[in-house]
This record gives C-alpha cells, sequence and structure tokens, in this order.
C-alpha cells in the first residue's frame, strides 16, 4: 500500500499487542505513534491532534476520550480495541462513543481492513465538512463586511439625494409648494425639484427614472446637475434651454444618452407663468398626468404625452399650455402612487385618484393619509408627489368634509 498522510495514535497498556498494531497499520502506510495510557498520551492532544486512536481501555476511559475530543471541537474517532469476551462488552464501548470495535489478538486483517476504510471514509468527509463550513464563515463574514459597507454607502447616497431635494415646504408671494418622495428601496429612482426662474415664472418637474437602486439614484444625479447648470446659463445669458420645457426634455435626453448608463426617463416638466396666468408644460411619457384644480372645484387630469427621455438620439416634445384663469392647484404624481391604489386595471386606479382630489384631498398630508402612505413598510415603487397651490388669487376652497369620506369610501370599497 503507498504512502498515507494520516496519523494514527494508539492507547494500549500491552506494549506487545500495540507493536503488532503498529506494525499492521505502518504496512497500510499510516504514521502511527503509541501511548501506554491515556495521561501520558494527553500532551499530544495539546500540540497535534492525530487523524484516530486506537485504545484499549475501560469505557469510562473511552466516554472521558471522546468528550475531551468534542471539546477540541475536532473530529477524531475513536476505536476501541479490546479482547472482548462478550457482545455486551462491544456495544457498552459503542454506547460510550466509539466509533467502531476490533478485536485483539489481530488476527483477522479484513475485518482491520474494513475498519479502516470505513473509518477513514468519515474522517475525510468530515474534514471537508469542515473546510468547507469554514469557507462558509469566511464567506458570510466576507458578506456581513460587504453590507455593512454597501449599507454605509447607500447612506452616504440618500444624505446626498436628500440635499439635493428642494426645501420640502417652498413659499413665493404667489405660490406654495410641498413635496413627498418615499422610496421602495434605500434610495429612490423618483426625482422632483421646482424653483422661481423670474418674478413671474416658477419651474416644476417631477422625473421617474427607470429601474430602483444606486445605478437609477445616479442619474438623478445628473439631472440634478443639469438644472443647476442650466440655471446658471440663464444668469450668463449663454443659454435659455430652461425657460422651455420642450427644450429642457430635450437636454436631459442628450445627456443621458452621452453617459451610457442604459437609463431612461419619464417626466413631466412645466412653467406656471403668474402675469400670463398660464401652465406650458411638456410630457415625456409620464403617467400618470398631474391633476388640475381650479376654484369652483373642477378636478381634471391634464393632457398630453411623448417620448421618454434617454431612449432616442433625436426627439422632439410637443409644447402644450394651459390657462390658469382663477386659484388653482396642481398635484403631480409618479407611477408608484397608482401601485397603493387597489383596482382593477389602470383606468380605475386613475378614477380612484382623481376622486380623492376632487373630494378634498389635495395636500399632500391629506394624500398620504387617505392612501395610508404611513403604515406601508415595503412600496412595490418609489413614490413621489409634488402639490403647487396658488397663492395670489387665494387658496383654492377644500370640499366638504363629507365628500372627503364619500371619495375615502369609495377607494376602500375597492
Amino acid at each position: 500500500m503507498g504512502s498515507r498522510t494520516e496519523r494514527i495514535l494508539i492507547i494500549d497498556p500491552d506494549a506487545g499487542a500495540a507493536k503488532e498494531l503498529e506494525r499492521l497499520l505502518e504496512s497500510r502506510g499510516f504514521y502511527v505513534s503509541i501511548h501506554a495510557d491515556l495521561e501520558t498520551a494527553a500532551a499530544l492532544f495539546e500540540d497535534t491532534l492525530p487523524d484516530a486512536i486506537f485504545a484499549d481501555v475501560p469505557p469510562e476511559a473511552i466516554h472521558k476520550l471522546v468528550h475531551q475530543l468534542d471539546l477540541e471541537d475536532a473530529f477524531v474517532p475513536v476505536v476501541a480495541s479490546r479482547a472482548a469476551t462478550s457482545a455486551e462488552e462491544v456495544v457498552l464501548a459503542l454506547r460510550s462513543g466509539a466509533a467502531d470495535f476490533v478485536i485483539k489478538p489481530y488476527r483477522d486483517t479484513e475485518a482491520l481492513d474494513d475498519v479502516l476504510a470505513k473509518l477513514f471514509d468519515r474522517v475525510r468527509v468530515s474534514r471537508l465538512n469542515q473546510v468547507y463550513r469554514q469557507e462558509l464563515e469566511d464567506a458570510n463574514r466576507d458578506l456581513r463586511a460587504g453590507i455593512a459597507e454597501l449599507r454605509a454607502d447607500q447612506n452616504a447616497g440618500r444624505k446626498v439625494q436628500l440635499k439635493m431635494l428642494p426645501d420640502r415646504h417652498y413659499e413665493s408671494s404667489w405660490l406654495s409648494i410641498e413635496h413627498l418622495i418615499k422610496p421602495s428601496l434605500y434610495l429612490s429612482g423618483d426625482f422632483l425639484d421646482y424653483f422661481k426662474l423670474d418674478d413671474d415664472r416658477t419651474l416644476v418637474y417631477i422625473a421617474d427614472v427607470s429601474g430602483h437602486g444606486a445605478s437609477s439614484a445616479f442619474v438623478t444625479v445628473l439631472l440634478k446637475n443639469l438644472t443647476n447648470r442650466l440655471q446658471r446659463n440663464i444668469k450668463r445669458g449663454s443659454s435659455d434651454d430652461i425657460l422651455h420645457p420642450d427644450r429642457f426634455l430635450e437636454r436631459i435626453n442628450s445627456e443621458l444618452l452621452d453617459t451610457g448608463l442604459g437609463k431612461h426617463l419619464t417626466v413631466f416638466a412645466g412653467i406656471i407663468d403668474k402675469q400670463a396666468r398660464k401652465l406650458t408644460y411638456a410630457v415625456g411619457a409620464h403617467f400618470p398626468m398631474p391633476i388640475l384644480a381650479d376654484g369652483k372645484g373642477n378636478c381634471r387630469f391634464l393632457e398630453g404625452n411623448g417620448l421618454p427621455v434617454g431612449l432616442f438620439e433625436n426627439p422632439q416634445w410637443d409644447l402644450y399650455e394651459t390657462p390658469l384663469d382663477g386659484p388653482f392647484r396642481l398635484i403631480l404624481f409618479s407611477d408608484g402612487i397608482l401601485e397603493v391604489i387597489r383596482a382593477k386595471n389602470l383606468d380605475e386606479k386613475e378614477q380612484r385618484l382623481l376622486e380623492l382630489v376632487s373630494g378634498g384631498r389635495h395636500t399632500i398630508a391629506s394624500l398620504s393619509d387617505a392612501l395610508n402612505l404611513d403604515e406601508i413598510t415595503e412600496l412595490p415603487d418609489d413614490i413621489a408627489i409634488v402639490t403647487v397651490t396658488d397663492v395670489v388669487e387665494g387658496t383654492v376652497a377644500e370640499e366638504p368634509v363629507a365628500d372627503d369620506r364619500e371619495a375615502d369610501n369609495r377607494v376602500a370599497a375597492n
């Protein structure tokens, strides 16, 4: 038999029997050491453990030895080797923790070979399991470290996103604007912004980047950077693209294609003109369309359509206008809002949303309450809402509370 690497310890007070077993084991290629009793072998356990032990000791000593090996967290099988005269002796040794039993004297070498084959099959399996367990522990440790690093990165990214957003409550001499963003993950692919272009005009837009997570959130950084540059261009007189919603979408499209990220977005961008009392806007496949409520209690979705932004080389978007004759409210949503409305199809979801607004749910707080947004822990999609209220001609009158309850009941029933 070829050379092996396994090491076997023999514990036997009978020196002649120990030498006989040593000869048999060494002829099979094992490394063998002999000790007369457990006490003299104890030092070995503090150094390098053997791969197997053949011991001619009483059952209580076998139990003690197996227990000590268990404390070492090492799989070292103990084979009882005794001159047994009854089956009870064999059973007692096995019950004490012995992995197998060989009978002295060692005349039946085939039985010894069978014991060795089974023994080291188990040893190899146990050693492989130990290796796999260690590899799994290492992988889990690396995974935990990676998750901790990812959380730290996401936390930093979330802080960046929050800093990019406008003030949650914006007040000018003629407009009041509020917003809400609830991400489905830690980072959001929804984005919004609003700012004064001049004394008469204010731009408001809402965008929904395809996908979720960090890659989509990165596009929101690009979007904020672009709007900042376009505002600076106005001051420098180098470009007035930001004053035209259709050209604003063209600039977003061009820069998004240049990144090569394979991302696109839907967007609604509108300019509210105080002097002309009108809303001028462009639509980049955004859905649902904003809801416009007038001072007479009439509510409707704005009309318009257009291509998504970031997919085509030279797209064009139509420019739409709608008059703002009296006091108004303009409410913008991302499509995640439809995911939390229970209805059979998109048409019914839109109708429920329109009923809520018609029933007096015009504010972020009232919409959030009606849709139970604060109670939803796992959103299916990012949700963004922007409310724009005209404060020049007087705040739009709230509908009666009874209408609120009626609209809520209709939504809940579905």
